[in-house]
Formats: C-alpha cells, sequence, structure tokens
C-alpha cells in the first residue's frame, strides 16, 4: 500500500485521507515538510540525490524532507524525516508555508531549519553524497551542478527569509 497523506484544500485545510501517489497522479494538494540543515558555523547542508531514485535521479539538493503523515504536523514530520534520512534527531524551527505548485504535482510546503552540531548518518536509498558548504561554495555549486527545482524555489525563499544566503541558480 503506498504511503497515506491527507489531502488539502488551497487554504490547507484537511478533506480526506488518500493515497500519496494517487494525490500525486491526481494533482491534489497534500502535505511536505522540508529542512534546511546548517552547522555552527553557518554551512548548509547539501546532498545528491542517487541515481536510482524515479524522482530527480542525481540532482542535488539543500531540502530533507518528505511527506506529512496522517495527523502529523510539519514540524513532526520534519523531525521524523531528519531522523529517517540523516539519523540525527535535533529540533526543527519551523519559519514558513507555501503553495508549491511542483515540478511534479502540487503541495503545500512547510519549510523549516535545524542546527546539526554532530555526525550524519544519512541514509544510503536517499542520499549518495553530502557535505557542508559555505554561502560562496553553495553559489559555486549552483552554477555548477542540477538541482531539485522545487527545493531551488524552497530554498529561494528561505534565503529571503533569511536575508543572508545566496539564491540558487543565480
Amino acid at each position: 500500500m503506498d504511503e497515506l497523506v491527507e489531502r488539502v484544500d488551497d487554504q490547507d485545510r484537511v478533506l480526506a485521507v488518500v493515497e500519496r501517489g494517487e494525490a500525486i497522479r491526481r494533482g491534489w494538494l497534500h502535505r511536505i515538510a522540508t529542512t534546511v540543515c546548517r552547522d555552527q558555523q553557518g554551512r548548509v547542508l547539501v546532498y545528491r540525490r542517487p541515481d536510482d531514485l524515479s524522482r530527480f535521479p542525481g540532482h542535488h539538493e539543500v531540502m530533507f524532507g518528505g511527506a506529512v503523515g496522517v495527523g502529523e504536523s510539519y514540524e513532526q514530520a520534519a523531525a521524523r524525516e531528519l531522523a529517517e534520512e540523516l539519523g540525527v534527531h535535533v529540533p526543527v524551527r519551523f519559519l514558513f508555508k507555501f503553495l508549491c505548485r511542483g515540478a511534479i504535482s502540487p503541495y503545500w510546503l512547510g519549510v523549516h531549519e535545524a542546527v546539526i552540531t554532530g555526525e550524519v548518518t544519512p541514509a544510503p536509498e536517499e542520499v549518495a553524497w553530502h557535505g557542508w558548504l559555505t554561502e560562496t561554495e553553495l553559489h559555486e555549486a549552483v552554477q555548477q551542478w542540477r538541482f531539485v527545482p522545487d527545493g531551488q524555489e524552497a530554498f529561494d525563499r528561505y534565503r529571503t527569509h533569511r536575508y543572508d544566503l545566496p539564491r540558487i541558480g543565480s
């Protein structure tokens, strides 16, 4: 059975519980939670998606996250995804949400931030490579690497929210 999510309306109100695959196929709004991870020096954790993934294989990304489960808050989903994808248990701070039109389907995207002070242990099925990049290194990387388009939009909004990071793709 496919992952269950809450189908929501354009005001982010729950309409029904549906399978995520069906929500994507039908273009139904659902919820996704993502997190920008920074270290104590302010560097951003960037990763490359494995080449065998169905969505955006081999693309780089600055957002860690996934679907918000039934009855789960954006913050709970963000923290769960960090534990699953990076093996870390850290507080996440909700920053904002927006209606993302998405490259594959539309969804509400909750953007969070977390500061990671210890080691990360990425799940190999989710992360092929990872590294902490300074603002200058991130700016150089976005000129050379392919990034997930939805992550670019979210990170640009995050950067505007923070005022201190380079835009992806600029």
